[in-house]
């Protein structure tokens, strides 16, 4: 029952969220050409791609509460409402898909070329700026299970 009342509005957001990937990409863009324009190359990398999910991530859940949701329904299990995994799934391969977009720009960059941690970042650079999205996308999906916790009382 569940799975039909919330169908659409998971199709809203999954929507939402597609949308979202080439906006996110001319985010990065953008932020990357001011960085370069002001010589500010080092750690733009990880900084950019931070930026810009940190601003997106309010974003996505100020659409979820927005969406019709029903969550009075939903089953808990181990403190994580069942919408919570719904949800996520829309983003599925989502901070991968920026990261390797990120990663192709700066390699094809001749401004970055003369700085080989930012022009071809390393495994711990990478592994580094997926550390500190991870903790945004923690942040993220906390502050989502709540909001479907809350509506289930």
């Amino acid at each position: 029952m569940e799975t039909q009342l919330n169908a659409k509005p998971l199709q809203d957001f999954a929507c939402f969220i597609a949308e979202a990937k080439p906006l996110l990409q001319r985010q990065y863009q953008q932020r990357l050409a001011a960085d370069l324009a002001s010589q500010q190359w080092q750690g733009c990398f990880q900084r950019n791609l931070v930026a810009v999910l940190a601003a997106f991530y309010p974003q996505a859940l100020q659409q979820l509460k927005a969406l019709p949701f029903d969550a009075s329904q939903v089953g808990v299990e181990n403190g994580m409402s069942e919408l919570t995994g719904q949800v996520l799934t829309a983003f599925a391969g989502f901070s991968d898909e920026l990261i390797l977009f990120a990663v192709d720009k700066h390699r094809t960059s001749c401004a970055l070329s003369n700085f080989a941690e930012e022009h071809k970042p390393d495994r711990d650079y990478l592994n580094a700026t997926r550390r500190e999205i991870a903790g945004l996308w923690k942040t993220f999906a906390l502050d989502l299970n709540r909001h479907f916790l809350e509506g289930q009382c």
